[in-house]
């Protein structure tokens, strides 16, 4: 069931699984444009062991900043963009109030987690980050080292920046941001694209569909901010030195096949880690797998989250 709790005075969406015998709390953080419903099929595989907490970060899904909700008249009724992340909403007119500036990078992001971490008082977690989601989770763990016992960055890496590289994505980033008419998800097979963007096969087209909504509904300012904030050159070359300085275990998933995050750049973010050693020793790549690796290898991403947790003691209760 889907529950809110106020992280600095914005209603946070979230889902928790019941506890099982296990201390250890998995924490799930999504990526870009997307938002908690990608993990469940993960979560399926891992709630009867262990305890699941998916959320929105701020500004996605459901988790809409109170002084900027986007207003949705349909059929002489209004839907809140926190409400169209959960229900299937068809859409004419908008109204879009002030939003308050704040920071949209990832360890302000990593900040609302911890706040959130004690709201839903959780105290031993292991944090799964996809994406963009890899380095807040990152952050969290060098913010919180008390709580967070273990991070899993899946389809997450980088540590390099290559100036013209970024410079090609930020302005393809803000076209995507900027072209999001809200009409877009009436137009019939709309969804079709997004089943084969950036991943190695066609996912189903329920993914294709929760892409677009979530795509939609995403709040403009945390879209555009979470973009630039986190591909900046100074962002880009801190994150090695966070990965350097954990104490925690770390351990990164990548998708063979993956084209926006390449293995590459993924290995060459763990090799800052001393579970790398010499041979990339904390990475995994998924063979035919893109950049959604929890919804395209959903079985192999478990199992590779069960063998990790199984190395540092975390034992599955059923086991």
């Amino acid at each position: 069931m889907v529950k809110t709790v106020d992280v600095l005075g914005v209603p946070h969406a979230y889902e928790l699984t019941a506890p099982t015998r296990s201390d250890i709390v998995l924490v799930f953080v999504h990526g870009w444009l997307l938002s908690r419903e990608y993990w469940q099929p993960i979560i399926q595989r891992l709630s009867t062991e262990y305890q699941c907490l998916s959320y929105d970060l701020r500004g996605f899904g459901g988790s809409q900043p109170q002084h900027h909700i986007k207003t949705f008249a349909v059929a002489n009724r209004s839907y809140s963009t926190r409400e169209m992340a959960t229900e299937r909403v068809e859409f004419a007119e908008v109204t879009v109030t002030e939003c308050p500036v704040s920071s949209y990078s990832p360890s302000a992001y990593a900040k609302d987690l911890g706040i959130l971490l004690k709201q839903l008082n959780i105290s031993s977690a292991w944090l799964v980050g996809h994406s963009l989601g890899g380095s807040i989770a990152l952050w969290a763990a060098s913010q919180f080292p008390e709580s967070v016992k273990g991070v899993v960055c899946i389809n997450s890496g980088g540590g390099i920046y290559l100036k013209e590289e970024f410079e090609r994505f930020r302005a393809a980033g803000q076209q995507l941001v900027k072209l999001r008419p809200q009409w877009l998800r009436l137009l019939p097979l709309i969804d079709l694209p997004m089943t084969r963007m950036n991943v190695a096969r066609p996912i189903a087209r329920r993914w294709g569909k929760q892409r677009v909504l979530d795509w939609v509904a995403a709040h403009p300012d945390a879209a555009l901010g979470t973009l630039m904030d986190s591909t900046t050159e100074a962002e880009v070359h801190h994150l090695p030195q966070i990965v350097s300085k954990l104490k925690q275990p770390v351990y990164f998933i990548a998708g063979e096949n993956d084209t926006i995050m390449e293995p590459k750049y993924v290995h060459h973010l763990a090799s800052f880690h001393r579970l790398f050693r010499c041979c990339g020793d904390n990475v995994v790549e998924i063979p035919n797998c893109g950049h959604l690796s929890m919804v395209e290898q959903p079985d192999a991403v478990a199992d590779e989250v069960k063998t990790i947790l199984a190395k540092h003691g975390v034992e599955s209760p059923t086991s």
